[in-house]
């Protein structure tokens, strides 16, 4: 497989033979390589439910000497966590009967209401609208700015205003999903980053996905960026998102590391859940009334957001081949999660599109183009 490696002193990969019916693959992302769209990446396909490819592109930075990305790589995978883990916990629960969508956040949290002006608009905030990200909360706020203890951020984030009555409005939001994974670890008693591996990441076989990677670890993980504003120093192997470092890497909205590998693994559990498959009497972790339920767009009607994941909008990361019924979801640092309920396919990319700062957006013509060759090849085509 070397023969297809985007080796940075080259530029692009020499695609052999062995590249087969994804040769276009390999050429999207060699040229996205050669293009500094990112200097390397990993990425896989499940489909019929065998990984069916499996490789990675390029090195760790564009600097000659840098180690190659390989197909085991870990990334941070930014906001694929509210999916893999935030998510996830939230479908269990729901599964179990240990949570109720239509909860008041302000009954598992109630600083979120307390004091609050606006308490009549706090108290409609349910945890579907958390899930939803119609909650009337701001997108992002940069509450590292001024908070300097995960105490002092959450205490931000309860007392944010709401901008819109709870369900009418549509905006992606981190502080929503700071405060779904504070609320979820109240129902379980439990730390998120404890109940997560317990109950999903080691069910499941996830070995290389986690939280904080351990110090002897973060060499062999491909840095962000330079951080020249916050924490002034080239950030690898520990979480970029900036309000997640100072909720010391843990948080409901980012601060999962994370493989190709892992997340097939993960995707093939929710496609075996989705269509009711059973192996030698092993039950899939999550049912397929689960996945429907938070596979289902929740509004407003131009919102793609299901509950948890997004679904494809008109103009989709996911291309042009995935179907309706699809449920996925992007990080900031460059990664993606597609799966195709109907098709039973599943595609993996993993980049740090932001080293070594964030000024690139060619991730967003490498993403759909990526999955439109991805379903080209498994289609024949």
């Amino acid at each position: 497989m070397d023969a297809m490696r985007a080796d940075t002193n080259s530029g692009i990969a020499e695609l052999s033979a062995e590249s087969g019916r994804f040769a276009n693959v390999y050429r999207v992302l060699g040229d996205a390589v050669k293009n500094h769209a990112f200097p390397g990446c990993a990425f896989g396909v499940l489909a019929g439910g065998e990984i069916v490819l499996e490789d990675a592109l390029g090195r760790f930075t564009y600097e000659d000497e840098s180690p190659l990305v390989d197909p085991r790589t870990v990334f941070d995978v930014a906001s694929i966590t509210k999916v893999v883990s935030t998510t996830a916990v939230a479908m269990l629960l729901y599964q179990r009967g240990e949570l109720d969508l239509d909860t008041p956040l302000g009954e598992l949290l109630p600083g979120f209401v307390v004091g609050r002006e606006s308490a009549r608009l706090a108290l409609q905030v349910t945890l579907r609208h958390l899930l939803a990200h119609n909650s009337g909360l701001p997108g992002y706020v940069e509450f590292f700015r001024s908070a300097s203890t995960p105490a002092d951020l959450y205490r931000a984030c309860l007392e944010l205003p709401i901008e819109a009555t709870p369900g009418e409005r549509s905006e992606y939001s981190d502080p929503g999903f700071i405060l779904l994974g504070k609320a979820l670890e109240v129902l379980t008693g439990e730390d998120l980053v404890v109940w997560a591996r317990t109950q999903i990441f080691e069910p499941l076989g996830l070995k290389s996905t986690r939280f904080n990677p351990a110090s002897e670890q973060r060499h062999r993980i491909p840095p962000t960026e330079i951080d020249s504003q916050f924490r002034r120093r080239r950030i690898q192997g520990e979480v970029q998102d900036e309000n997640a470092s100072v909720l010391h890497g843990v948080a409901g909205h980012a601060g999962l590391f994370s493989n190709v590998s892992d997340l097939l693994r993960f995707a093939g559990e929710i496609l075996a859940g989705s269509q009711n498959s059973r192996t030698e009497g092993i039950s899939p972790l999550f049912t397929q009334d689960t996945i429907e339920c938070f596979a289902l767009r929740q509004g407003p009607d131009d919102s793609s957001r299901a509950l948890g994941w997004d679904t494809p909008s008109q103009e989709s990361s996911a291309g042009h081949h995935f179907s309706a019924n699809s449920i996925g979801h992007l990080g900031f640092s460059g990664c993606s999660l597609w799966i195709d309920l109907d098709a039973a396919v599943a595609a993996v990319l993993l980049t740090n599109r932001t080293w070594p700062d964030r000024q690139s957006q060619l991730i967003k013509q490498v993403r759909p183009a990526f999955h439109d060759a991805v379903r080209a090849a498994l289609s024949g085509q």
